[in-house]
């Protein structure tokens, strides 16, 4: 109890500290104020595998999953991108090494409208409302069955070398399947903190840190993270990445590896 007080009561002091306070990019969960520019395109290919590991009354859990998703991003506006996702996932789980789940299939589809709506003095912000599209068949664990929507609120700032982003967001999930609906909350918040270095031209390094409300009604323990990697940009239009997720408390995954490779143009 009292190290995830000190965990939680470290994230609360570095919000408050960034609250105040440019581009962030996957590996990063925390997103930017930056958009891409008006008539330009962004596509983006990244893959995430993750472990998790852990007993409950008395039987070992563990499940493995991979992640790919591709990302198109396309500047309606200077200041306005429209994003759309589309995530690919597999996964697997174990009960006292006996295989219970396993399945893959195409994940419930994103759309985003990114709308920076201030800049000024190296500060911007900017408004994310998004959707998720029923495409994953909640069946088999691959998504919700019922549309979502979410509304995340961007801060970033830069200063020299470094850049800091902030985001607060909300989402209301929907469920088709009843016992989805029994076992989740519908209300979920996300608070996340990152930042960037960049330690010699065209190399960054980056850092977030995250929680969000746990969407099982269950626990009232909400998933915190840390995250680490680089970034390293091939040329003016290619950047390639590299990170490492790491849970800070049970609900949490254990840990999750991340890739990806991004080309504007």
């Amino acid at each position: 109890m009292i190290r995830r007080g000190l965990i939680y009561f470290c994230m609360l002091i570095a919000m408050v500290i960034y609250s105040t306070i440019v581009f962030a990019a996957h590996p990063l969960i925390t997103d930017d104020t930056g958009t891409q520019g008006k008539g330009k395109f962004q596509v983006e290919a990244n893959c995430e595998f993750s472990y998790d590991k852990n007993r409950e009354e008395g039987v070992k859990i563990k499940e493995i999953g991979w992640e790919i998703a591709t990302i198109f991003s396309y500047g309606i506006l200077d200041n306005i991108d429209i994003v759309l996702g589309m995530p690919y996932k597999w996964f697997r789980v174990e009960k006292d090494s006996e295989l219970v789940a396993k399945e893959r299939g195409i994940s419930d589809l994103s759309l985003e409208v990114k709308w920076r709506f201030y800049e000024k003095d190296g500060f911007s912000f900017a408004l994310k409302p998004g959707i998720t599209f029923p495409t994953g068949e909640e069946e088999k664990g691959l998504g919700s069955g019922r549309p979502s929507f979410g509304l995340t609120f961007i801060s970033t700032k830069e200063i020299g070398m470094w850049a800091f982003h902030l985001n607060a967001g909300y989402t209301r999930n929907g469920y088709k399947l009843r016992e989805d609906k029994e076992a989740n909350r519908k209300d979920i918040w996300h608070v996340s903190i990152a930042s960037e270095l960049e330690v010699i031209k065209n190399l960054k390094l980056v850092y977030d840190m995250g929680i969000e409300r746990n969407s099982e009604k269950a626990s009232n323990t909400h998933p915190a993270f840390i995250l680490g990697g680089v970034i390293y940009s091939v040329s003016k239009n290619i950047d390639i990445d590299f990170g490492v997720k790491a849970g800070l408390n049970k609900p949490e995954t254990d840990v999750a590896f991340l890739g990806g490779i991004a080309f504007r143009f």
